[in-house]
């Protein structure tokens, strides 16, 4: 994953992350965060999906939030890597960690939909502190990031989505579309 790099970069902006750093990242945001999660989580099971979440990018490389992509053809290849990546581990350790993969991909139980809000916080949290990051890439819009990213968030952890929101909306980035 220390070879898989990400459209969002560090905070100073140095360079583009990678995906080990984020899954290092978001572990410790989840430690840090559990407190804000809307329904009790099992932090242990939400760091563990953390740490494998991502697992899938060795064979299909990231894909930035905010990219011109095919959904479903994404979700394709990344069940395949998981298929070949998961298929690497003993058949009992493999199946319980494709579990944890799918049940984080599905995002519907309330340990999943805390680790997919604090997945997606920390992108932003960076590009906050970094100039804008990868939002002045990709043209993103504010209307686009909160279907895209805030509203996973705010499912999770509405109180985290409210701080950042506040944030977002007064970074240069998006001021301008408040200021209309």
């Amino acid at each position: 994953l220390k070879s898989v790099y990400r459209a969002t970069k560090l905070c100073d902006g140095s360079r583009h992350e990678n995906s080990g750093e984020h899954s290092w990242h978001i572990a410790l945001y989840a430690m840090t965060l559990a407190s804000h999660a809307i329904k009790p989580v099992n932090i242990g099971r939400v760091i563990r999906m953390l740490l494998i979440h991502d697992l899938v990018e060795i064979d299909a490389g990231d894909t930035p939030i905010h990219g011109d992509f095919d959904p479903a053809e994404q979700e394709q290849i990344e069940r395949l890597a998981a298929d070949r990546l998961f298929g690497l581990l003993p058949p009992a350790q493999g199946a319980r960690l494709r579990a944890l993969w799918e049940e984080f991909e599905a995002a519907e139980s309330d340990d999943a939909i805390f680790a997919k809000s604090i997945d997606r916080v920390q992108p932003l949290a960076s590009n906050l502190e970094n100039g804008g990051g990868s939002w002045p890439d990709y043209n993103v819009s504010y209307a686009q990031l909160v279907g895209r990213v805030g509203d996973k968030i705010a499912k999770g952890a509405p109180a985290v989505w409210a701080e950042v929101d506040t944030r977002i909306r007064a970074h240069p980035w998006f001021a301008k579309e408040f200021q209309k």
